[in-house]
């Protein structure tokens, strides 16, 4: 089992599943690179003090084993002298220094097998971390790209309009205008020949009902040089 357990909220294998549904995986890879890093802080400092721990085992599972040498030896010297009282003492502490070495040994033992995991994770950690910063440069010149791209696509909607297109647009206007001006002057023309068409028209009628007039009056005795 692990000896740190994983908090983050974003783990590698989840990363990029969630980068394909993000609309801003910069920002998204900002904190997975965030937790990553508090992780492998979190990660040192542990393995600092197992490292401080290591040492303090090897040191006492060594310090018995020593102990233990130093018992025997003083065994076989009391033996030697004829103390056997002596030398049974001595043994006792040597089975008692040598249970303690192998204690601190097997506890050593443990605990080394834990640092060689803890280094395991600690590699594991930055090369995740790696990784995801380098793609994290990769993406973020990605969205650098479309934000310039996106800038230039709203300037070339206002401004990037082909001079063609423009002056045809123009021209057509133009040509609307005095399409208009033309019927307007047409409009007009034709107003005042039907004004003095009609006026000519209602001359006419004055004239002819004169001319009925006079014929009546003559007809009555009246003349008009009287």
């Amino acid at each position: 089992m692990s000896i740190i357990r994983r908090v983050r909220d974003i783990t590698a294998a989840t990363l990029n599943e969630r980068l394909e549904k993000s609309e801003d995986p910069v920002r998204l890879i900002d904190q997975f690179l965030w937790s990553t890093r508090e992780e492998i802080i979190q990660c040192e400092k542990l393995y600092q003090q197992y490292n401080e721990h290591n040492h303090h085992l090897k040191s006492q599972w060594l310090q018995a084993d020593q102990h233990k040498e130093k018992r025997e030896q003083q065994a076989m010297t009391a033996l030697k002298a004829g103390e056997e009282h002596l030398a049974r003492i001595a043994l006792h502490e040597k089975q008692s220094a040598e249970e303690r070495a192998n204690q601190y040994r097997e506890l050593y033992e443990q605990s080394s097998s834990n640092v060689a995991e803890l280094e395991d994770q600690l590699r594991e950690l930055r090369s995740e971390y790696q990784t995801v910063y380098d793609k994290r440069e990769y993406y973020a010149a990605r969205m650098e790209s479309l934000r310039l791209q996106q800038r230039m696509n709203a300037r070339y909607g206002v401004q990037g309009q082909e001079p063609g297109s423009m002056f045809r647009r123009l021209e057509d206007r133009i040509s609307d205008m005095e399409l208009e001006a033309k019927s307007l002057r047409e409009i007009r023309r034709f107003g005042a020949e039907v004004l003095h068409e009609a006026g000519s028209r209602v001359q006419s009628v004055v004239e002819r009902e004169l001319e009925l007039l006079k014929r009546k009056l003559e007809k009555e005795g009246w003349s008009s040089s009287s």
